[in-house]
């Protein structure tokens, strides 16, 4: 079975980041820049996920990714997704945006992709809010594909052990983006990276600690609580490899951005992003219902893309550290002198 941890060249994994910000250009500049790049497969179709995966191949040689979404169709409160919508409405207008009435649920062609990913031969696929079934996760391994798992709390991963996946992205409450709870009525567990790391490091497999990371120092200090390497995704968002927006980008370094919070509000589901004038009017009030809410929002922030105090600026704790260069740059700058360890 494939294990992208005999290929790092330098313990830095890249963060799958879907919506547009994983690109085939950034993912292949973290593998060649020594570490293993992970592309965001969520939201786009299985034929444009087999076109991006064919760039990346094209980009580099060096092996890498995929992040997929796993679907979880719950009850939605038709009354209180009126209400959001009703609230949205002002906003909606002055954009120039009809909200829907109503938004029907979609797996996201998540068995298509899966298809996708084989017939590609991608050597690893990780999975982010849940996991798949086990028929899923044996097909992967008989294509000689590796399988990994986003989790959150100590009794995610167990599940995930028991599922029979090959790996462990260990998401601490200060990552940026969505917060990767296998259901999405969860209450975050708001697990500190190290603490999550240290705790399931002694299931046995291989770790990857994700959440924080802005320094050398960050990550020197996720390899020495067990895992093999640090992710890192908010590092990345103002590199130009990235097709992150400029409003964002620009956000990033703002000063009158001063803190993340975790909101509901963009999605339904939890994330983490810099507090801006759509999380305090909205936060609290959008019903637990993806990926029903991020459509109903989608149009509002499309239209207002160049408007950081409308658009989700999704961010962990270290954005302050991020700078305008090259993904490799910000790579380098990163790897401990470790060179006993990574060959440096």
């Amino acid at each position: 079975m494939y294990s992208f941890t005999d290929d790092l060249r330098v313990p830095i994994v890249g963060a799958p980041m879907a919506g547009g910000t994983s690109t085939p250009a950034l993912t292949a500049a973290v593998s060649e820049a020594g570490g293993f790049g992970f592309h965001g497969g969520a939201y786009v179709s299985p034929e444009t996920l087999r076109a991006d995966v064919r760039s990346i191949r094209e980009l580099t040689d060096q092996p890498f990714g995929v992040n997929l979404f796993v679907p979880e169709q719950v009850d939605v409160d038709d009354l209180e997704f009126a209400a959001y919508r009703e609230r949205l409405t002002p906003l909606a207008e002055r954009a120039g945006v009809d909200l829907p009435e109503s938004v029907p649920f979609t797996d996201d062609a998540f068995d298509a992709k899966i298809d996708v990913l084989i017939a590609e031969r991608v050597p690893v696929v990780s999975f982010t809010f849940g996991l798949p079934d086990r028929n899923t996760i044996d097909r992967l391994h008989d294509a000689e594909i590796a399988a990994s798992s986003t989790v959150t709390s100590i009794d995610e991963a167990h599940t995930a052990t028991e599922r029979g996946v090959d790996s462990l992205c260990a998401q601490g409450f200060s990552a940026g983006g969505h917060r990767a709870m296998f259901r999405i009525h969860d209450a975050d567990p708001q697990v500190d990276t190290l603490d999550l790391v240290r705790a399931v490091v002694p299931l046995g497999l291989p770790v990857v600690g994700a959440g924080g990371v802005a320094t050398p120092l960050d990550v020197e200090a996720i390899l020495e609580a067990g895992a093999v390497a640090a992710q890192v995704g908010t590092l990345l968002l103002r590199t130009p490899e990235a097709g992150t927006r400029q409003a964002h980008k620009d956000a990033l370094a703002d000063p009158r951005f001063t803190r993340t919070v975790t909101t509901r509000a963009y999605s339904g589901r939890l994330a983490r992003g810099l507090e801006n004038d759509f999380i305090r009017t909205n936060d609290g009030h959008a019903p637990l219902a993806y990926p029903q809410v991020n459509t109903l929002t989608g149009g509002i922030r499309k239209a207002s893309e160049s408007d950081a105090d409308v658009i989700n600026l999704w961010a962990g704790s270290g954005f302050r550290e991020a700078r305008a260069v090259s993904v490799a740059e910000v790579i380098s700058g990163l790897t401990p002198q470790a060179p006993n360890r990574f060959g440096q």
